[in-house]
């Protein structure tokens, strides 16, 4: 019994030390954006901030071993407080550090009322990681002089998704609704969907002007345009698979004939093209 419970703790050791060592090497990136709004960068989803002499709001929060490496970026920012955090989806390269800025930052967080549901179903999860505030539709704030707006967008990369837009800098934060230049990753488990992800798309494209800079969840700053890209290479590879499928094709099948070879370069370390096709199927 004892060699067990040695065995046990050995291998906890040993998980906390690879997670350790997944993040030693991680540094935080600020892009100033316009006016108040600025993009920081990471491992994980992009963080959307607001930062002003309102304070600072930040949207998502990658994984908890980056927390205070966030919050020193965002010092050097600005010596203001961290007000609030909005997490667009409950996926833990999104969340991971709510708990650091909930009991270290006193912020609060701001979800659709599906992510909390998500992710309070985890037993693992801390109370302090839950958002604190939680919408339908979506939620306004007025603040560092613009106005920022949250709203829903339902059945899309998960259940409980929401897409950020600062008004007056007209910047727009999609969090997993849009990632730049690869296949997206659609969570069929949680309520996302092929069809709601597309709709999803759809409808932000048509609230922005050629001018909005688009912060996606993953990747590089965006045009509207680099967008456009992703839902015409959706459109395009599901008509490809579902017809493939109303032949008669079975997901191996399509799998070994593979995706045209001009969608290649959207294949990526989580999203390859094989997984994508079986997320289309």
């Amino acid at each position: 019994m004892m060699l067990k419970k040695l065995a046990i703790a050995c291998s906890f050791i040993a998980l906390t030390a690879a997670a350790d060592d997944r993040f030693a090497n991680v540094e935080i990136k600020t892009t100033p954006i316009k006016g108040s709004v600025y993009m920081l960068e990471g491992s994980g989803g992009n963080i959307g901030v607001s930062a002003g002499e309102d304070g600072i709001l930040i949207i998502d929060d990658q994984y908890a071993p980056l927390a205070e490496r966030i919050a020193a970026a965002l010092a050097e920012i600005s010596p203001a407080p961290t007000r609030y955090v909005v997490n667009t989806h409950y996926h833990g390269d999104h969340t991971g550090s709510n708990a650091f800025f909930h009991e270290h930052k006193d912020a609060t967080i701001f979800a659709h009322e599906n992510v909390r549901v998500r992710l309070a179903s985890d037993d693992k999860t801390a109370p302090a990681t839950l958002p604190v505030v939680t919408y339908e539709d979506g939620v306004k704030f007025h603040f560092n002089g613009e106005t920022i707006h949250v709203f829903h967008l339902p059945e899309a990369h998960t259940d409980g998704d929401s897409a950020v837009w600062f008004e007056q800098q007209n910047v727009l934060h999609t969090g997993d609704l849009f990632f730049n230049g690869r296949f997206p990753y659609i969570d069929l488990g949680a309520g996302g969907t092929v069809k709601g992800y597309i709709a999803a798309i759809e409808t932000l494209l048509d609230k922005v002007t050629d001018d909005t800079i688009i912060i996606p969840g993953h990747g590089g700053l965006a045009t509207p345009q680099d967008y456009a890209k992703t839902l015409d290479m959706i459109k395009q590879t599901n008509a490809y698979v579902q017809d493939l499928k109303r032949q008669g094709m079975g997901v191996e099948q399509i799998i070994e004939k593979g995706l045209p070879e001009e969608w290649a370069d959207w294949s990526w370390r989580f999203i390859n093209e094989e997984r994508w096709i079986k997320t289309l199927y």
